[in-house]
């Protein structure tokens, strides 16, 4: 049933009908972007794609179609488009109008003050005519300062009305929450804004500070007792004025002692004295840089009577006869502070200065207090024992934890999983081990070399891994300085030693001579030469193959015997030797990719190709390149 019919159908309670071949329930875009803007379009199918029958003319199109006049002279009139409208949140977000102002609060159980100012800023939102009240927070004050109300509409009466900014004036009081305020002032964009609404603001009027808070800023009477040595003078001319010594302190007579480094100050201010300590780096010392702090210490003390205790708490006036001062330190002497001896070696330049220009001294030789270097003890490094990498072993000698040795990192990145294989021979007296075939691996990011033998049925030999990765050093190369192998050091019929067994590398990868040639930098100009004339029959025998599969005459039923012959060859478990292609490729001695009859059956023979059979003889009929002539390329795809 269509679904004009389904239309005609009367909505009633258990006849109601759809569409069965309606699939389609998706909703029209009505949201599309030009020239990264959004732009609205009216749908013009309905839900599923049907077309849909209503007026699509949008609202602007409508008026100016009901707007139009027949007009002969000047042209059809245009109608001014209305203008958009414009939210409060819109035109007026972050426009707020800021007034000064104050309230006073009473004090009740103060003496020194009954009433207290405080000061505030009234703010009023124009996007959502809401107001805060905001009081500058002085430090140390007592109160609780900062927001005193939060922004909100703030009620202007009982009836439920509230303030707007048509009540807000310079001048005049507003009462919030119980508490009056008085506006005196307010910002140049208050004023601006509330004169172009045709507000005739107030003159401004002076903010009146707390009385307390005046009377704590004046200064407080001074009283001073009058005293035979002034004070006062020697503070007023020596103040920040401080004399720097560079001292040592030998306690190395004692067990565990040392010679420890200081730096005295004393100040001309009050004729005190700190001693603070010179901390190195690892010394073992908790670090507290103050030995002494800054105090009068005594010179010369009182003869003690029997009964004088031998040790007190304080020192007083009482039990000291003679103050240090200024005159009893000098470079190259030695001081005795609290019971130890420092010994000044050194002084800075206003000290020098303060010396020469006080007592007339200028001879300020500096003391050299360095210890004569000790003599450097060679590390020599053990022979390699045998045991792991010699960079792993030659750790155990530089900590006593071992640490792994460092990697050249970002020479792992830039050659992560590039690897250089090579096809080598092992050389050998043993004839059976001259037939062995290896495939040589060299990792790029670490310079790893590892072995790997492919299986060869029948051969009695396990084969497999025959070297696992390892860095493999050059004859004649010393234990302590090992050179090793390279890319540079591979080439073909370079003889490779790897711990006492020689290789021979007679094939290479096609991606070795890619490498080479994009980093000829790295290979010496023979090395790339050889490797060259090597690939140069592989490239001629692989465009000729490239040659010949184009011009084949059924690829279709090529398809079906390779892989009929495939099926066969898992059926009866024949496994094809993996230097097969190897084998034709020497063969083919012009790199043409054919072979001569005689040949190829030789091949198949020598690795047990069953050319008997039909589907063998089949596939040979379809590789036959005239009467005497087989592309033995198409052959091969069957293994």
């Amino acid at each position: 049933m269509s679904s004009q019919e389904g239309q005609r159908l009367p909505v009633l309670p258990g006849f109601s009908s759809r569409d069965p071949t309606k699939t389609d329930f998706r909703r029209p875009q009505t949201l599309s972007y030009k020239n990264g803007f959004a732009v609205r379009r009216l749908p013009t199918v309905g839900i599923g794609g049907e077309q849909l029958h209503v007026n699509q003319l949008s609202q602007a199109e409508l008026d100016e179609l009901s707007n139009k006049r027949p007009t002969l002279t000047y042209g059809q009139p245009k109608q001014a488009p209305p203008s958009d409208f414009i939210p409060a949140h819109v035109a007026f977000d972050k426009k707020v109008l800021k007034f000064d102002g104050y309230f006073q609060e009473d004090v009740p159980i103060s003496t020194e003050e009954h009433f207290r100012v405080r000061q505030v800023s009234i703010y009023y939102y124009l996007e959502d005519d809401s107001m805060s009240v905001m009081e500058p927070i002085v430090e140390n004050s007592g109160i609780p300062q900062g927001k005193l109300i939060k922004r909100q509409r703030m009620p202007k009466n009982d009836r439920g009305d509230h303030y707007h900014w048509k009540d807000l004036n310079r001048g005049i009081n507003i009462t919030i929450y119980g508490r009056t305020f008085r506006i005196v002032d307010c910002d140049a964009f208050t004023q601006t804004f509330l004169e172009s609404q045709g507000i005739d603001l107030n003159p401004p009027e002076k903010m009146i500070f707390d009385p307390y808070t005046e009377l704590r800023k004046m200064p407080l009477r001074k009283y001073i007792t009058p005293s035979d040595f002034d004070q006062m003078k020697q503070f007023l001319a020596f103040d920040k004025k401080v004399l720097r010594f560079y001292a040592t302190w030998d306690d190395t007579e004692n067990m565990f002692g040392e010679r420890r480094r200081f730096i005295i100050h004393y100040y001309l201010a009050d004729d005190t004295v700190e001693v603070r300590e010179c901390h190195e780096r690892n010394n073992g010392r908790d670090p507290f840089p103050v030995l002494i702090r800054r105090q009068r210490l005594p010179k010369k003390f009182v003869e003690k009577k029997g009964a004088f205790p031998a040790c007190v708490l304080e020192i007083s006036d009482q039990e000291v006869l003679e103050w240090l001062s200024a005159k009893d330190f000098a470079v190259g002497k030695s001081t005795t502070l609290l019971g130890r001896s420092f010994l000044i070696y050194d002084c800075d330049e206003f000290t020098q200065q303060f010396y020469q220009d006080k007592f007339g001294i200028d001879n300020f030789k500096s003391v050299d207090i360095k210890k004569p270097p000790p003599e450097e003890v060679k590390q020599i490094v053990p022979p390699y024992n045998g045991y792991g990498s010699i960079e792993d072993s030659l750790q155990n000698c530089f900590s006593l934890i071992p640490q792994p040795p460092k990697k050249n990192v970002i020479k792992m990145l830039e050659n992560d999983h590039k690897v250089l294989r090579y096809a080598v021979t092992m050389e050998s007296p043993n004839p059976e081990d001259r037939k062995r075939r290896f495939i040589l691996s060299y990792c790029l990011a670490t310079d790893m070399i590892s072995l790997y033998e492919p299986p060869v049925r029948n051969s009695g030999i396990i084969a497999g891994k025959y070297l696992n990765k390892t860095r493999v050093a050059k004859p004649g190369s010393s234990t302590d300085c090992p050179v090793y192998y390279t890319p540079a050091d591979l080439a073909i019929g370079a003889v490779v030693e790897v711990f006492g067994r020689c290789f021979v590398i007679t094939d290479a990868d096609m991606y070795v001579l890619d490498y080479m040639e994009r980093n000829p930098e790295s290979f010496p100009a023979d090395v790339i030469k050889s490797m060259r004339d090597h690939f140069v029959p592989h490239r001629a025998a692989t465009e000729t193959i490239k040659r010949l599969d184009e011009n084949e005459p059924d690829k279709q039923e090529l398809d079906t015997v390779v892989g009929q012959i495939q099926e066969h060859l898992q059926r009866h478990s024949y496994l094809p030797d993996s230097s097969m292609q190897a084998a034709f490729l020497e063969q083919d001695k012009d790199g043409s990719g054919l072979l001569g009859k005689a040949d190829f059956f030789a091949l198949c023979d020598r690795f047990k190709v069953p050319v008997d059979d039909p589907l063998f003889q089949k596939l040979i009929c379809l590789c036959s390149h005239g009467e005497n002539q087989i592309k033995y390329p198409t052959f091969l795809r069957a293994f």
